[in-house]
């Protein structure tokens, strides 16, 4: 377990540096449309009059007749509002999402170490944290495309780079930090009289 704690270190290392590279360069650009600068102004000064609070909001919604007719006639958007700005690379940010790395690689290695003696080796180990990190995010990111007809290139974007920063978690979890498992004993082969 001691060991599992320690290899959270640089496996919530390695999500930091995948998510910093995947979505705090020019790379983060595939999965975003972009404004110009006038056009951004007019959409942040309509938000400002329209929008009374932080929130997620479905624009129109669907609670009402009217709204539910004007969703089916489009646009529609769900806005994701924060009523303060804050700095684009917000150090506490940072810090704080280190930390929430760290909480989901301690987490990963918990559920590894509940197997590690009955899938004792690397290469069975990879598949199992490979097909948990796609799937884990294909549930997080695809479902939004599907059910609320969002952009599938944004969805696509955040799919791909938390698969990958779960899988590297993972990975570096079960290839240094597990006990080494051991293999099961070899069936002896049954005979009749």
């Amino acid at each position: 377990m001691v060991r599992v704690i320690i290899g959270a270190i640089p496996a919530a290392i390695a999500m930091f540096l995948i998510g910093f590279i995947w979505y705090a360069t020019p790379l983060k650009n595939f999965g975003y449309a972009n404004l110009d600068n006038a056009q951004a102004a007019a959409v942040q000064q309509s938000m400002a009059a329209s929008l009374p609070k932080t929130g997620t909001y479905a624009i129109p919604g669907v609670d009402t007749a009217e709204q539910t007719d004007m969703y089916a006639r489009g646009p529609i958007a769900t806005i994701h509002y924060s009523s303060r700005g804050f700095a684009a690379m917000d150090p506490a940010a940072l810090v704080g999402g280190l930390v929430f790395y760290l909480v989901i690689a301690l987490l990963i290695g918990l559920a590894l170490v509940g197997i590690d003696r009955r899938v004792a080796d690397f290469p069975s180990r990879a598949k199992l944290v490979v097909i948990f990190a796609v799937a884990s995010s294909a549930l997080i990111h695809l479902s939004e495309p599907i059910f609320y007809h969002h952009d599938w290139g944004h969805f696509i974007y955040r799919f791909i780079g938390d698969a990958l920063m779960l899988a590297a978690a993972g990975l570096i979890i079960a290839r240094w930090f597990l006990p080494k498992g051991e293999s099961a004993a070899p069936a002896t082969a049954r005979t009749d009289a």
